[in-house]
This record gives C-alpha cells, structure tokens and sequence, in this order.
C-alpha cells in the first residue's frame, strides 16, 4: 500500500473534516499549520497567514501569547489536572468560579465548568429541565431560540441551532421551537421600519408563548449577536422589546456569549452593549483566549438560588465532566481574563472598532455586497447578485467559499457563513495588520466578483 507523502495527502487521508467545504480541500488540499506569531499562523511551507477568524473567534490574544503560556506551565508543573466532582476541586477552580461571578453583570451567582460552548449549552437545558422538574413542573421542557442561531453540536444544542443542516441528523428533537431571526435587513417585510419589525416579532413571541403554553417552555436562549448566522446584531430595541414578555412569563433568558463574551463587542458581555440583563450566561472561547477547551454556565442569583433549592431536594446535580473545573483550563482563564481586561485588549477592540468599521463601508460600495454588519471586532460582509433587490447569488457559485479561498491564497484568513465573509480577528491587531487585512480582502472580492457578476 502506497502511503500518501505530503501533509496536505495525509490530512485528507486520514482525517474526517468538520464544518469544511470538500470541494475547496480536493482543490485545494488541507493548510496543515505548525506555529503562530501574533496574529499570524504558519504552515508546513512557511506559509504566513494573517488569521482574522482568530483561530475560530477564540485566539484573542495571539497565537504566542507569553503571559498565558508561562500560566498554562506552572499550573501543569503544580497540578495537572482534577475533576470538580464528589466536592472537590482545584484552588484554581474556585477562584476562577469567584472572579467570573465578579466580572458578570450579576451582583451574585454560581458558575459550572464544561468542556466547550456547546457543552455548556446542553448543561443549561439539562439544568432548566432539572430545575423545573423539582419544582413540580415537569412539563416546562420546551426551548425557544431564533433561526440562524447557533448554539453547539450536541443533540441538545444542535437542536437549539436553528440551521438547516441539522437536517441530516434528524435534527432538532422535539420541543425546541425557533423563531425570527432578528435580522431587519434581510428579514423586514416591504415598507415594514425597523420599529416595525421587532414589534412583529414581539407579538410572534407572545403568539407563541400562547400557543405552546408557558407552563411547557423551560427557556429561551439567544446569542447578543448571531456569530455563526453571519454577525448578526439585533435589530433596534429587540431585546428591551422581548424581554418584558419573557418575565412577564416567568420564562428564563440565556445569553450565549460563546463568542460575544470577553470582549467581542466593545463590552465585558454582549448583553451590556445591548443593555438587557439575562437570567444565566453560557461563556466559552474567549474564556481561555483559545489556549484551553473550556466552557462556564454562569448563573445569576435567582436561578442560583432555584437550582441550588432542587439540588437540595435530590442531594445532587447528576451531571458533569471528567474535565470540568480543570486545574490547567482554569488557571489560563484566570490569566486571559486578565490579558483581555487589563492589558489593554478590550481597549484595543474599542480604539479601533471605528477604524475596522470605517474599512468595511468602502467595501460596501461594491456592487456586489449588500450588507456590512456588525460590533466592535465581529463583522461581515453580505454578498448579493443584486444589490437593489438583495438577491443572492446563486448557491451553485458558493461565493463566500470562493472569496475565502481566494484570501487564503493571498495569506489571509476569513470564513464563509452563507452568503457572507466574517471578520472576527485578534483583539491584539494593530492598525498596519488592519490595513493588510482590507488590501487582501478587496483583492479577493475583486477577483471573485469578476468571475461571477
């Protein structure tokens, strides 16, 4: 048996690839990596590329980043891994656990560790479903998210990501329930204002509420802005318009702030830039800065307090991970957390936010991008064969695929979601980066729009 020779051959080989257009590997072939610098990634030719997905939105801090290796070493040199079960866990644990009920917007709270986001996700329907259970609810199981949200890849939280292609794993189960995505421009109806449509989308939550009963909907989850949708903020006043509903309802909020959280959009979390308090925030990603898989559910003090109540009840929350509350996972995110707020990360993101907006205006004005979208460092543009009309192009073309694989051959790295190309660098990029970052990119738009306008 010939064995293949090249590590691109011996990627495809013998890996399964996740989330990855196949056609641009076979073309193409893997870009297998061996370092990074800075905001750079290197490959096995010493390639650089200039990676503005950050990893996958999590590499805020580089991919070298000192400080954080030199954590994640002197922890592995003085305890390398725990559990947090059966009332133990790492000092580490416990003040990671402290320092994340600090920096949330809840004056008290309590914090469980998973391995990821989605995770994470799945543990806060475990726990909705637990906690309604014990207060003699049982039937209060059903989940509310919106269209095009994402919230993991478990069975649980694949079914809350409201994605067609869950299609293919049977997916959602029953009882998760999705509704509008807030997204006005490209969902408002003709002559309908902003005002308008989350006006309608407020009365399809109320509509649905009535429905379904609100004594059967355990929760509604909801990202501050939909990162794997495309960047997708609100709409104007959708969460100040949604939230009276959901109270009035006795019905509790999740902030998914996988990707919003620590920074992404100017603020601590994404429910402070849109000024809405939720009742538990799913933190992920930026939580470790990349450098260890890791997932928190962050209760506020009410839900604190109920889910303590019913684990009381039974003397045990029945769920975990060989790997939650890891020593090593939490001693980086002790130092991230502090790389992101007191090294001047989260003011970096802030200085340069208009600047990054200001690149993404002038690339609208092409004929063939719709939209610009977006918030502090996560944007996207929308690209469209009419741009009057907002009329895609034709799925067969797949355009963002092509214009992200145009930017990787020009050292560039964006994602393709949809009919968009998301941005979502470094937090530690620098203005010179930001500028390479536009030039590579309207090259590709250029060249992809050639081909196919």
């Amino acid at each position: 048996m010939n064995q293949p020779q090249s590590w691109e051959a011996r990627a495809e080989e013998y890996s399964l690839y996740g989330f990855t257009d196949m056609p641009s590997v076979h073309q193409r072939g893997t870009v297998v990596l061996t370092h990074g610098e800075g905001p750079y990634v290197i490959d096995v030719h010493g390639r650089r590329y200039l990676d503005a997905n950050s990893g996958l939105w999590n590499m805020v801090a580089g991919f070298d980043h000192k400080g954080l290796i030199e954590a994640a070493q002197a922890q592995y040199a003085r305890f390398p891994g725990y559990h947090a079960f059966f009332g133990r866990m790492s000092d580490q644990t416990v003040m990671l656990s402290e320092k994340l009920v600090e920096v949330s917007p809840f004056s008290s709270g309590k914090v469980f560790y998973t391995n990821s986001g989605s995770e994470a996700n799945d543990t806060m329907v475990k726990m909705l479903w637990f906690l309604h259970a014990q207060e003699g609810k049982p039937q209060k199981r059903k989940i509310l998210t919106r269209w095009n949200a994402y919230h993991g890849v478990t069975a649980v939280s694949a079914s809350m990501t409201g994605k067609p292609y869950n299609s293919v794993f049977g997916l959602p189960l029953p009882g998760f329930l999705h509704l509008t995505c807030p997204h006005y421009w490209r969902f408002g109806e003709k002559d309908e204002t902003e005002e308008q449509f989350v006006q309608r989308l407020a009365r399809e939550l109320e509509d649905t509420i009535a429905r379904e009963g609100a004594d059967t909907i355990a929760g509604f989850f909801a990202e501050p802005v939909m990162g794997a949708g495309g960047v997708i903020p609100p709409a104007k006043g959708y969460f100040q318009a949604i939230l009276p509903i959901l109270r009035k309802h006795d019905i509790p909020m999740i902030s998914d702030e996988v990707i919003c959280g620590f920074g992404r959009t100017g603020q601590t979390w994404g429910c402070q830039t849109y000024d809405y308090m939720p009742d538990a925030i799913i933190s992920s990603k930026n939580l470790t800065a990349g450098f260890f898989p890791m997932g928190a559910v962050i209760l506020g003090e009410a839900l604190a307090k109920r889910v303590d109540a019913a684990v009381e009840a039974i003397e045990e929350f029945p769920h975990g991970f060989t790997a939650s509350g890891h020593p090593v996972g939490c001693a980086i995110a002790l130092k991230a957390i502090d790389v992101v707020m007191n090294e001047g990360l989260a003011d970096n993101v802030n200085r340069l936010a208009p600047r990054f907006e200001a690149g993404l205006k002038r690339l609208a004005q092409k004929p063939n991008i719709g939209e610009y979208r977006g918030i502090g460092f996560m944007w996207a543009l929308e690209a469209v064969r009419d741009k009057a009309t907002k009329t895609p192009f034709e799925g067969t073309l797949s355009v963002s695929e092509r214009i992200a694989n145009a930017c990787t051959g020009m050292g560039l790295i964006c994602r393709p979601l949809g009919q968009s190309v998301v941005l979502c660098p470094p937090f530690i990029l620098t203005e010179a980066q930001m500028d390479e970052m536009f030039e590579k990119l309207e090259k590709a738009l250029d060249k992809v729009f050639a081909e196919v306008a």
